[in-house]
């Protein structure tokens, strides 16, 4: 399992905090921005994760944990249409034309039809036979081209309620097709970052991975970081209650480690879709109950006068469809830490959350490997490729997930810091 230790906790010596700021052309291509909120048709409630696609295109973004959602749309789809979706409700088409500004798109939850499911009529199925069919679909149902992604990237640490550490990135991730090996490669396009190390004490948490820890979620082409022919004996998988997206009938099914197993493995749902058998999203966590084992997969350095275990560790991943072939669309992965000081009274907790989403794709040339001078290691820190937070122009015409009304606040704070500065 060592695999899947993405992240470590760095003991800071000395830290130093780059404050500079780059400067970046404005992209020149002429759009236009729709802002609004997804919310729940019945309750008001705001619907998180939730896709929005310009349809005729592979442009899109996700709601963010208040529901709310900014796209940017370039000219020449002024004219055309949204698609909103979301697990378990029916899917919504508006025209671009007629959104007003801070639109509130109400979705309406799907019922599901009860006789029209008939797990028992699937072949010699059961719960785990499906996982496995799902898994081997990889080369029929998924993307099997190169393929370019434009992806938006946010990465956050949180001493206790408090923002520490906030980094940004626009990047490149060179898909390679589903039905082969090679791994994907990710090229950095614009980064910007401020850590408030006197939030964290003595303690510097890094990420290590930074976007190649959530593209790894996708399981369909990483299924080793998750389910291996080795593992997968060691789970019990079963049927829960069916849902739908986008009109379409998903299977449920839950997963965790069987009972005598005390290696950290995983728990959650997998959500399968009928017809194709596609996985169009999981959520999932690691049993972290094991305090030693467990810290063993995720603490890399600390100081001998520090005990430091994971408290959560939790994971989720999106996929959509384009002309019947699915590709990976938004990760999100969200950990936390208790940090307890030998000889002091509190202990604190810090929280690691990382997202990433897809904004825009295209079939490539697999001869083109892009810039190479800035392509990513996977054991890349993002903070320490990243600069100031100071350029106002900074994404142009790049799509970005909205930041939460946190998160917003801690960018106000760090823009008014750099101004006094």
């Amino acid at each position: 399992m060592e695999n899947s230790a993405f992240f470590r906790f760095v003991w800071a010596v000395t830290l130093f905090l780059m404050l500079g700021s780059t400067a970046y052309a404005q992209n020149s291509e002429v759009f236009k921005a729709i802002q609004g909120e997804v919310v729940d048709a019945d309750t008001n409630a705001p619907l998180i994760f939730a896709d929005i696609v310009i349809e005729e295109s592979n442009i899109s973004t996700v709601t963010n944990g208040q529901g709310e959602f900014l796209l940017k749309i370039p000219e020449e789809f002024f004219e055309g249409s949204l698609k909103i979706s979301h697990l378990g409700y029916e899917k919504m088409m508006m025209s671009i034309t007629s959104i007003n500004e801070n639109e509130k798109i109400k979705l309406t939850p799907a019922p599901t039809k009860l006789n029209e499911i008939n797990l028992i009529a699937l072949p010699n199925q059961d719960a785990r036979q499906l996982v496995i069919n799902t898994l081997e679909k990889k080369s029929s149902i998924y993307n099997n081209n190169n393929t370019l992604m434009t992806a938006f990237y946010r990465e956050t640490i949180k001493k206790r309620r408090k923002n520490a550490s906030l980094s940004e990135a626009v990047v490149k991730i060179h898909k390679q097709p589903y039905n082969n090996f090679r791994n994907d490669h990710i090229e950095l396009i614009k980064a910007r970052k401020k850590t408030d190390y006197s939030k964290l004490d003595t303690i510097a948490l890094k990420l290590q991975g930074g976007p190649f820890s959530n593209l790894y979620t996708d399981i369909i082409k990483y299924p080793e970081f998750i389910f291996t022919e080795e593992s997968l004996p060691l789970y019990q998988f079963s049927f829960d209650q069916p849902t739908t997206v986008n009109n379409e009938l998903i299977y449920v099914v839950n997963f965790k480690q069987k009972r005598h197993i005390s290696t950290p493995l995983y728990y959650g749902k997998l959500y399968i879709d009928a017809k194709t058998l596609a996985l169009t999203s999981a959520v999932y966590s690691l049993n972290v109950s094991n305090k030693d084992l467990s810290s063993q997969m995720f603490v890399r350095k600390k100081p001998r006068k520090v005990d430091v275990h994971p408290k959560e560790a939790n994971y989720r991943v999106n996929y959509r469809t384009k002309n019947g072939k699915w590709h990976y669309a938004y990760s999100n992965i969200s950990l936390a830490f208790k940090v307890n000081w030998k000889g002091k009274l509190f202990n604190s907790t810090y929280t690691l959350n990382s997202e990433m989403a897809i904004t825009d794709w295209e079939i490539k040339d697999p001869t083109l490997a892009g810039n190479r001078s800035q392509l990513l290691r996977p054991s890349t820190i993002l903070t320490e490729r990243a600069s100031g937070f100071s350029d106002p122009r900074f994404w142009g015409a790049y799509n970005i997930i909205e930041p939460e009304k946190s998160i917003e606040s801690a960018i106000k704070k760090i823009q008014r810091q750099l101004k006094r500065t």
